[in-house]
């Protein structure tokens, strides 16, 4: 059985690489690409349009529909301004944790995977199984959308997806969805001292804030009955918002950072909906009776939709069986398995750490957890090795 001593340095050698999303994770998809190769797996690398970031799709097992995907993203947040404690990209261990940016969101379940690698390419499977490392999940799962429109070009189709995600190895059958904007708000510069001839598009951005929020307050009130999720009704978030020069120039460009996790599609679309209007009847009417220059665009990086539950999930019923959990869960944060479930693939959350560890400083993943996982991923050789029916 696949260990802990197998398992320890291949995190420490994931968290080394510094893949913020920000920058490249070139290396540590060769990384895994070299080991996963090394054990005889076929696997392809694709990188983006850029060149800088690559998304890893690799097998083991017969080229056959059915497998079992154990997905997880490469990159993680930023550490600049977090209190760490030490390097954040040099892993430390201290009273049964694994200390290290990334540790637990999601890397310890990667490296869970890959330790696992030659286990499954010694067994002698009947079922595939596949390893999907992805990109840029933390700035809108934008590799996992890349990634699923590669695996339909496939000849086979897997059957079930594990989304490592930090679940405390609870079974979540569910959670909101994901959409994030990027709105740009174009104005038109002047003195401070003339306020009436320019467009504050700092000024524009904030009623736009101001109108998200009165909407939030709405959103509780169409909260559906019964919801499963905590909070239970669609949240919305502003992330950032920025623009201006100095204390006396009018700013003339404006950027807005703002997401919504929806409980239900019928919620985005009504968000979606009520900002476009006020926008066509308040904002851009304002903006343009001083210059026609004037200008708000919404950029949409990203509308992941929810993990849905159903009725009979296979990927559900393994997993149950590997863990031991008598019970699922629902989370309200967001995780790419919306997008392997739209593609038809049963899917599944679990995976080790807590998600209260993530994005935080000192991040970290406990043995027992990295234990747990390790041992979940190695029952699954049983259903990997199973006679065909």
């Amino acid at each position: 059985m696949t260990t802990l001593e197998h398992t320890v340095p291949i995190l420490k050698e994931l968290i080394a690489f510094p893949t913020v999303s920000s920058d490249s994770n070139l290396a540590l998809i060769n990384y895994a690409a070299e080991r996963l190769e090394a054990v005889g797996a076929r696997v392809d690398v694709f990188k983006d349009d850029s060149g800088t970031k690559a998304n890893l799709f690799a097998t083991i097992g017969p080229d056959a529909d059915g497998g079992i995907v154990l997905s997880g993203h490469s990159d993680v947040v930023p550490v600049e301004g977090q209190d760490w404690s030490r390097d954040p990209f040099d892993m430390w261990e201290d009273e049964g944790r694994l200390y290290g940016r990334g540790s637990c969101d999601m890397k310890g379940f990667i490296a869970a995977a890959l330790a696992m690698a030659p286990r499954y390419a010694e067994a002698k499977l009947t079922r595939p199984v596949h390893f999907a490392f992805t990109y840029d999940e933390e700035t809108g799962c934008l590799g996992a959308q890349a990634l699923v429109k590669d695996l339909a070009r496939y000849g086979f189709k897997p059957a079930v997806a594990i989304i490592g995600e930090p679940t405390e190895m609870r079974v979540i059958e569910g959670h909101k969805g994901c959409n994030e904007y990027t709105v740009e708000f174009d104005g038109v510069s002047g003195h401070g001292s003339l306020p009436d001839r320019a467009v504050n598009a700092v000024e524009y951005a904030v009623r736009y804030v101001s109108r998200l929020m009165s909407l939030r307050e709405e959103l509780v009130a169409r909260a559906p009955e019964g919801s499963i999720f905590d909070p239970p009704h669609t949240t919305v978030s502003v992330g950032s918002l920025s623009g201006g020069v100095a204390h006396n120039v009018i700013p003339w460009h404006c950027g807005l950072e703002w997401e919504m996790r929806p409980v239900r599609p019928a919620d985005a679309d009504f968000v979606k909906s009520e900002m476009a209007a006020y926008v066509n009847r308040e904002l851009l009417p304002a903006m343009r009776a001083v210059s026609d220059r004037a200008n708000i665009t919404t950029h949409v990086i990203s509308e992941i939709g929810a993990l849905e539950p159903v009725d009979e999930s296979e990927a559900v019923r393994i997993v149950l069986e590997l863990t031991g959990a008598n019970g699922t869960d629902v989370v309200s944060f967001g995780t790419e398995a919306g997008l392997f479930q739209d593609l038809g693939i049963s899917t599944v959350v679990c995976g080790p750490g807590s998600i209260d560890q993530a994005h935080k400083p000192n991040e970290f993943v406990s043995f027992d957890q990295l234990a747990k996982s390790i041992e979940m991923l190695d029952r699954l050789t049983d259903k990997l090795t199973a006679p065909a029916r």
